[in-house]
């Protein structure tokens, strides 16, 4: 009896998902719950299980192709009664284990990859044996624990800390779990591979260097690597070329002098670790930020190109583009305008964790108004950054360091750092972006300002 699986929405307004991998090829046996495929939408990573017991009889949409929400993404041939009446059976509803739902947001950014385990879903075609179906919300990370009787309990984890496990060459039953709920994360792999079988025996290399070696003719090529561009990559190509391509860009760099802030920092940091957050410089950075958007309405804005209308955003959510386990994400700090620095330094903090556990939301990573791209201590001395299209720009923040300055005519050590803003021209002039700039430098010089400037 042949279950073909529609693809469903997998999150709020989807309407197609890129097929990232196959686990599992055509006429092989699968059972009810096994992992099939990763697919791609709207930039989250969605593992989808096994709907029934049988053999997958067809795959309709290989690696790299593009399938839309109700077209039948595979095929299979389900296993006998016995098999089927399983299948049949409903699923246990999430525990306490399935991570929250989110919130829905708005907007786009860069590519993102939240790795989100999917319930298994589908419709039955005529001839299948009834119909059923669950999916993700909106994003949500969301995986089914299944409790019938003689069962065996996943591991919670998500595709991509399996994946590492695989090539590490763990187990994950018995790794012991630090992340919500029980989940198993990329650290906790790494630490027990750590403790696992020790590295091949040294005599080994000296055999190899005991050998004697002939000329080798050296040709005008070399090896090479192919890496088809697919899932997150390519949609990181995808929305950087649409961004590149379509916005005017122009950069305006400045030079700060935070040795003001560099003590007002330290001072608030020792306040914060009794609360238990890490306070870095970025928070302030994003207080002087949104501040500074406040007086310059036309870079908290963006292009509806369908209506062709700038968009000034009365609200402040501003993005942190940043390296994930995957590559480039950009998470939001929503309503930075109403948050204290210290509640900045916290959600900062929780951000990061989600991204590295893959267990951030939708809401987490789209909609934000005006984006900030730090590179921390790999800062460098200036960049171009690309706008997060559509909007109006984007802040490139680089590494603080101690250098000769002249202050008052004489030579100072002082605490300097760069910053540099690429600005659409369509939408804003060079004056626009440049008095933001020196407006946020302003703030960052004499914190005080800040702190009095605060809504």
């Amino acid at each position: 009896m042949a279950f073909e699986f529609h693809l469903p929405d997998l999150a709020e307004g989807m309407t197609e998902a890129e097929v990232v991998g196959w686990k599992v090829k055509e006429g092989e046996s699968v059972a009810l719950d096994q992992p099939l495929v990763e697919v791609m939408s709207d930039k989250a990573t969605v593992e989808i299980p096994s709907p029934r017991a049988g053999t997958l009889k067809r795959i309709n949409f290989r690696e790299g192709q593009v399938c839309k929400v109700g077209e039948v993404l595979f095929v299979i041939e389900e296993a006998g009664t016995a098999a089927t009446a399983k299948a049949s059976a409903p699923v246990a509803a999430p525990t306490a284990a399935s991570a929250s739902a989110s919130s829905n947001g708005n907007g786009q950014g860069p590519g993102r990859e939240a790795s989100v385990p999917l319930a298994a879903a589908g419709r039955a075609s005529s001839g299948g044996s009834g119909s059923g179906s669950a999916s993700g919300a909106g994003g949500q990370a969301l995986e089914v624990i299944d409790a019938r009787p003689g069962s065996r309990a996943r591991v919670l984890a998500t595709p991509s800390t399996r994946r590492l496990a695989r090539q590490l060459g763990v187990d994950l039953t018995g790794v012991s779990a630090t992340g919500r709920r029980g989940r198993v994360t990329s650290d906790d792999v790494r630490r027990s591979a750590e403790g696992g079988p020790a590295p091949a025996a040294a005599g080994s290399s000296a055999a190899a260097a005991s050998r004697s070696f002939a000329p080798i003719a050296i040709a005008a090529g070399g090896a090479e690597e192919r890496i088809p561009l697919r899932g997150l990559r390519k949609r990181i190509a995808e929305n950087m070329a649409r961004s590149v391509s379509t916005a005017a860009h122009f950069t305006y760099v400045e030079e700060v002098d935070a040795t003001d802030l560099v003590p007002i920092r330290r001072r608030a940091a020792e306040r914060a670790i009794e609360r238990g957050i890490k306070l870095t410089y970025l928070p302030f950075i994003v207080k002087a930020v949104t501040l500074g958007l406040v007086k310059w309405p036309q870079l908290n804005a963006s292009l509806d190109e369908t209506t062709q209308e700038i968009v000034r955003k009365k609200y402040y959510h501003i993005g942190i583009a940043a390296q994930g386990p995957h590559g480039l994400v950009v998470t939001v700090v929503r309503d930075a305008d109403r948050r204290s620095i210290f509640d900045i330094a916290a959600e900062l903090e929780r951000l990061a964790r989600a991204v590295q556990d893959g267990t951030a939301t939708r809401n987490d990573l789209t909609g934000s108004t005006f984006t900030i791209s730090s590179l921390g201590k790999l800062g460098g001395v200036m960049a171009t950054p690309i706008i997060n299209f559509p909007e109006v720009a984007i802040l490139g923040v680089h590494e603080m360091k101690d250098r000769p300055a002249v202050v008052n005519g004489q030579i100072a050590i002082r605490a300097l750092m760069n910053l540099s803003i690429s600005v659409d021209h369509r939408l804003a002039d060079g004056w626009d972006g440049a008095m933001f700039v020196q407006e946020v430098k302003r703030l960052l010089e004499d914190p005080t300002l800040m702190f009095m400037e605060m809504i």
